[in-house]
This record gives structure tokens, C-alpha cells and sequence, in this order.
């Protein structure tokens, strides 16, 4: 198999893109590094084609591994002929390869093997072969054994006929045929276990549809009903039609002793051995298009929320609500620093209405907060309630923002968090927390373990090792997309920088805190087990406000530098003015980037991004998304009614629309059918988590807390 040219068919690039793309990833280049600095390579194939691309070679290198580990066991039978090679080198999935194994591999005890040490071998033969010229009972009678343990003719073509059942049974032809005229024309059915039983799944209690229609969220809350005992799920074959085939297939001459003995044997071989094993494959085939889908969703939601913008020049009261134990605050200001801590009682049983408000206007005053951040979590109606009127009570201009706390308590009990805030309680840690995930999403969510944070579909459900690789690489991008300031980023955002692993991102924040700030990209080469290729990897993403060298303020790699300086140079300027806010029109002086770009022996991709850099310095990226909204007031789920119009943020994209929050602590749903007046496949087509959408309230179930909502205006 042509790797390359398979990876250019399946990704729709050029042969030259998919073999740059493959040699830089084999060179130990990350994803991060290849999109942003060799796009010259590639021919700019971005982070997303480039982690397909990726996942792709590694099946492909997986599948080219089997299969000369299957020829090898083949040969070494000696079993392996010219044709049986060729159909295996041709296969293009891990299943079609174990089809044609099948029947040389290692088995456990079966029927078939018990029949063979009998003796009965060459009975199954002759029958197979339409040969006999007598009833098969009497041909097996030939075959009794005392001695072997066969007892009587019937014992004896029993045998025979589960021979010749696992021989169709291990027929790579009839069960490519089967499977796919199955997953074709199969149903997927689904019953309740006990109807009576009240559950989340009756939806599901007498359920059938095509295995073909049947989308991804519906299989994996099949696969959870079924795991609690609720459901009992299998798939419904077109039996009839697979047996017309195997007839067709295996009875070749009308024999009448030999006809009816192989119909039997291949019902038998179909229901006995091919149908449960074809159904276990289905089924795990529609979890593994699931749960991919179910990751692909997760990450972009994922994506969508790190890269909200950050709120700068705030400072935030962070509120983490509660009942019993009270309402923990924390005061942080603009740079992410804690100023205070405080407990306050305005909920039940306490009820300290007017004691808390008057800790808070204190808090307001001293520290001249402009932003209180409120955790979604339990008690947060009640605590919205209170800033509500606190804020109708006060003249200075504080909002309030509801944030989605999901995660915040697993990094507030965590070692991370312990070691970071060694002196405060998890209350505190998680008003801390809730506080900085406004002022700045990214930082402050890569702390926290991404299936924790609450943006996914049935995330406990799938393979974790394929989620966490998505997640993790989702969050590297983004990581990487916005840069990181060399010196306040934390270790756990530094570890998620191109080529740093964890103990190089502690090395760093040690190297820090030991010799001070920074002033050198250059410097980074002294932090232990940071060497040249991490170097190479890591240095375009860092960013130095105020250094030595303005360009380390950038991204522009210091590969570039020589470039980059020459051409300021060339048009007139010095490095020192790109500190300044950068170089607006930089681009229109240069004329033929070509003949440029040549000069400078750069490529002209190159060029563009030094250019795009300088004009605009560390440009954030966040920048373009849409900022939260902001509240001074609040409303309740009683006081909807349909056809009110109102604003509200994305909070979680599925496969079967999106949920959006109007603020009245109950996020309502958007289903797919009415977002927008033309077809979409999915959701993330008309939505991503943190838009901002208007609309308009179809319906209002307050017995079951459900808001039917539409973009339709």
C-alpha cells in the first residue's frame, strides 16, 4: 500500500502535501510547530488536517504491521499461497485482514476441531464436493469408531456438519457479503427489560430503526440504557436473503444427499457462528462512528470555549454558591492575583440577607470591582437574586456575569490546585477559580482535566484513551494559536506549548522564579532537559513583553529573525518600533512579495505571517469572538412566555442541537430543526459554545424545567 498517496485521496490534498506533512511528523515535529512554521512544506494544511492526517498514518502504519504479522503466521503454516497474499497486501481495513486470517488462526476448542480429531475430515470433504451417491447417513456410517468415539452415522455427520459449518463460517467472501447486506438492510431493535420501569430511556422501550439512519447519540443512549439493565438491544438481520445467498453460493449441484445436509450446515453456520459475531461487529462499528463523532463534537465545543475572549482590566469578585456552607468569594484582580477571601450566608438556612450585602458593598469599595463572576452550580438562582439587589442598592457600576462552573471543583480538590493555593480550602480555591475563568478562559481551563468541563455528549461512555489524545491536542492548538507570555504563564499552561512535556514546563517556572524574569528567548536553552529541538519547537509560541529583542514579543520564530530584521531594514524602520503598537501598512511597501521574499530567502507564506506579526504584534485571536454578556438583572423561568425574544449565550453544541442560557438558570434547547431555514447535517454548522444567538421561546415546561427555543425569527 502507497501510504501517502492514501492519505492524499482520503484528505483531499496534493501527494507533495501528505509526504511533507508525513516527513515532518516523522521527524518529530508537533502538529502546533508544522501548521504554524512550516507551511512552506505543506503548503499551509492547517492543525486540523494535520491531526486527521496524523491519526490516519498511524492506522495505516498499524494495518501494513498486521498484515505482514498475519502473512508471517500464514507462511509459517505453510498455508500461504500467491492469491491469499495479494487479498490480504489489498485490504484496506483491519477487518477485511482478520476475514481473511480467520480461518488460519489459533482457535479456541470448537466443534469442528473435536469432529477433525475424530476422524471426520474427509466425510465433511466428500460432502462439500456434491459427490455422494448415497444417503449422508449412510456415507457416515463408514465412519463409526468405538475407538475415535464416534458412536452411531448420526454422531458422525454431526461432526462432519460443524466441519463444514466453521468452514463457511471462516469464508472471507460470505462474510463481507453478510456484513455488509446487514449494516444495508439490518434494523437496529431495542425493548424495554421491564416496561413498567420508569426511566430516562422509554423513549427506547420499543424502538426500531435501519442500522444505516441511525445517528450517533441515539446509538451511545442505546449502549447506556443497555449497560443499566434497561434496555435489551440487538440487531435484526435480513436472515432470508443471507440464506438464499449461502445456498446459492455453497450448494452448487441439486444433489439430493448432499443438498439438504449443506443447507442445513449453513443455517446453522450463519445462526451458531456468523450472525452473533456479525452483530458484535456492527455494533461496536456504529459505537466506534459514535463515540468519534461524539469526540469530534466535544472537541470542537471544547475549542470554542478555551478560545473565548478574555475580560482584561477587570477586577472580578469570583462566587462560588452554596447552601449549609455558605457562599465563598474571592477578589482577583486584573493580572489574576487573589486580593481577599471571604464566606458569606445569604442563602438557607442562614438566610444573613443584609450582612452579606453589606460584606459585599465592602468588598466593592476596597477593592473597586467592576465584575462579580457567579458559578451555574447549586444556589446559584438565589445568590443571582441578592447581587441583583445589591446592585440596585449601590451606584458603582458592577455587573454581573453567570459563568459555567463545571470542573471547578475537580481543580479545587486537585494536587495542582493544592499546590498553588496551599493555604486555601477548596471553597476558596473554586471562587479563585470561577473568578479567572472570566478574566482569562484559556489559562485557567487548562488546569482542569477537558472531559471535566462539562461540553461534551456522553463522555464517560466512550473510549477515554481516544478522547483525552482528541482533547488534549484540541487544547494544544489552542494553546499554541493565542501564545503564551513567557513570564507569568503557569506550568500547566506552559506543559500544552509545542514540544514541552511536563517536567520541562516546571523546569521553566523553576528557572523563573530562580534568575528572575525572561528578557531572551535565547535563555531558554539554560532550563534543564530544554534542548535544541524542543527549542526549535517551543520558541515561536512563547512571547517576551519588554525584552532585549522586540521580535520575541512576536510570533515570529527566531529561525526568522535574520529575515525579519532585514526587511524592517530595507523599508526603512528599526526593530525597537515594532514594540510599539507594531507597523500598520507594513504590507502595502513591500510590492512583489516573490521577488521579496526571495531576497530575503524566506518563502513567500513566510513573508505574509512575518509581515501579519509585525503589522500587528501578538495579536490575540480571541479577540474576534464574542464577548460575554454582561447583566445587571435577572429573570425567572416563570416570567417566559413564547414568542419573547432574548438574547443568550451557546453553552453546549450535541448532536441534536445546541443549549443555549437566557439567563434564568435553565438552559433551553435549539433543536437542529429550528436553527436556521435551510438543511444542516449538524449543529456546529449554524452554532459553536460561546455565541451569542437571539432567540425566541417556543415553549415553557416548569414541571420538568424545559425551554423549547428557536433561531427561526
Amino acid at each position: 500500500m502507497d501510504i501517502i498517496k492514501t492519505l492524499q485521496q482520503e484528505l483531499n490534498i496534493r501527494y507533495s502535501q501528505a509526504e511533507a506533512a508525513v516527513k515532518l511528523i516523522d521527524e518529530g515535529n508537533t502538529i502546533p510547530f508544522i501548521a504554524r512554521y512550516r507551511k512552506e512544506a505543506t503548503g499551509s494544511l492547517n492543525d486540523e488536517v494535520l491531526r486527521a492526517l496524523d491519526e490516519r498514518l498511524r492506522y495505516l502504519r498499524n494495518l501494513e504491521e498486521k498484515k505482514e504479522q498475519v502473512i508471517g503466521t500464514i507462511r509459517e503454516q505453510g498455508k500461504l499461497t500467491e492469491e491469499l497474499e495479494r487479498q490480504i497486501q489489498e485490504a484496506a481495513t483491519m477487518v477485511a485482514v482478520d476475514d481473511l486470517y480467520r480461518p488460519y488462526r489459533p482457535k479456541r476448542r470448537t466443534r469442528a476441531m473435536i469432529a477433525r480429531e475424530k476422524g471426520l475430515e474427509p466425510l465433511a470433504e466428500r460432502i462439500a464436493a456434491q459427490e455422494l451417491g448415497r444417503p449422508a447417513l449412510e456415507e457416515a456410517a463408514d465412519f463409526v469408531s468405538e475407538e475415535r468415539g464416534v458412536a452411531d452415522a448420526a454422531e458422525a455427520l454431526a461432526g462432519a456438519m460443524d466441519i463444514l459449518a466453521e468452514q463457511i463460517s471462516d469464508n472471507a467472501v460470505y462474510r463481507t457479503y453478510i456484513r455488509r447486506i446487514t449494516t444495508d438492510q439490518g434494523q437496529l431493535q431495542a425493548a424495554a427489560k421491564d416496561a413498567a420501569k420508569p426511566s430516562v430511556y422509554e423513549t427506547y422501550y420499543q424502538y426500531q430503526e435501519p442500522v444505516r439512519k441511525c445517528a450517533g447519540h441515539r446509538v451511545l443512549a442505546l449502549n447506556r440504557g443497555e449497560a443499566e439493565k434497561y434496555l435489551t438491544v440487538k440487531v435484526l438481520a435480513p436472515e432470508e436473503s443471507i440464506l438464499k445467498y449461502l445456498d446459492k453460493q455453497i450448494v452448487t449441484k441439486e444433489n439430493p444427499f448432499t443438498a439438504p445436509v449443506l443447507r442445513e450446515a449453513a443455517e446453522d453456520s450463519y445462526r451458531r457462528l456468523i450472525a452473533p459475531a456479525i452483530e458484535r461487529e456492527i455494533r461496536s462499528s456504529l459505537t466506534e462512528k459514535a463515540e468519534s463523532g461524539a469526540i469530534r463534537v466535544f472537541g470542537k465545543n471544547l475549542e470554542q470555549l478555551l478560545m473565548q475572549p478574555p475580560i482584561a482590566g477587570h477586577t472580578v469578585l469570583g462566587w462560588d454558591p452554596a447552601f449549609r456552607t455558605g457562599c465563598k468569594l474571592a477578589v482577583v484582580d486584573a493580572t489574576g492575583k487573589v486580593l481577599d477571601t471571604v464566606v458569606i450566608f445569604p442563602t438557607a438556612p442562614q438566610n444573613k440577607v443584609e450582612e452579606s450585602k453589606k460584606i459585599l458593598k465592602e468588598l466593592i469599595r476596597k477593592y473597586r470591582i467592576t465584575l462579580i463572576s457567579v458559578g451555574n452550580g447549586t444556589a446559584s438562582r438565589e445568590s443571582e437574586q441578592i447581587i441583583v439587589e445589591l446592585l440596585k442598592e449601590i451606584r458603582d457600576p458592577v455587573k454581573y456575569v453567570i459563568v459555567n462552573e463545571a470542573g471547578a471543583s475537580v481543580y479545587s480538590a486537585s494536587k495542582l490546585a493544592a499546590e498553588e493555593f496551599p493555604k486555601f480550602d477548596v471553597g476558596q480555591r473554586s471562587a479563585v477559580s470561577i473568578a479567572r475563568r472570566l478574566q482569562d478562559p484559556l489559562a485557567e481551563l487548562v488546569k482542569i482535566d477537558p472531559r471535566s468541563i462539562g461540553v461534551g455528549q456522553y463522555q464517560h461512555d466512550m473510549n477515554q484513551k481516544n478522547l483525552s489524545e482528541t482533547l488534549r491536542g484540541v487544547v494544544e492548538d489552542c494553546v499554541n494559536k493565542v501564545g503564551v507570555d513567557l513570564n507569568t504563564a503557569s506550568a500547566s499552561l506552559l506543559e500544552y506549548v509545542s514540544g514541552i512535556s511536563k517536567t520541562v514546563a516546571r523546569n521553566i517556572v523553576a528557572y523563573r522564579e530562580e534568575n528572575g524574569a525572561f528578557t531572551d528567548r535565547k535563555q531558554l536553552l539554560k532550563v534543564p532537559k530544554l534542548g535544541p529541538k524542543a527549542f526549535e519547537q517551543c520558541a515561536g509560541f512563547m512571547r517576551i513583553q519588554g525584552g532585549a529583542n522586540p521580535l520575541d514579543g512576536t510570533s515570529v520564530h527566531p529561525e526568522s529573525y535574520g529575515a525579519a530584521e532585514n526587511l524592517l531594514h530595507r523599508l526603512g524602520f528599526q526593530p525597537e518600533e515594532v514594540a510599539g503598537g507594531g507597523l500598520k501598512g507594513l504590507g502595502k511597501k513591500i510590492g512583489d512579495y516573490g521577488k521579496m521574499a526571495e531576497e530575503l530567502g524566506v518563502g513567500e507564506i513566510t513573508l505574509r505571517d512575518i509581515v501579519a506579526e509585525l503589522e500587528k504584534p501578538g495579536r490575540d485571536p480571541r479577540e474576534e469572538m464574542p464577548k460575554p454578556i454582561l447583566r445587571t438583572d435577572v429573570m425567572e423561568m416563570k416570567d417566559l412566555k413564547p414568542g419573547m425574544v432574548l438574547k443568550g449565550t451557546v453553552r453546549n453544541v450535541i448532536d441534536f442541537g445546541a443549549f443555549v442560557d437566557i439567563g434564568v438558570h435553565q438552559d433551553g434547547l435549539v433543536h437542529i430543526s429550528q436553527m436556521t431555514e435551510r438543511y444542516i447535517k449538524h449543529p456546529l454548522e449554524a452554532v459553536s459554545v460561546g455565541d451569542i444567538v437571539e432567540v425566541k421561546v417556543l415553549c415553557v415546561d416548569l414541571e420538568k424545567k424545559r425551554i423549547s427555543l428557536t433561531m427561526k425569527l
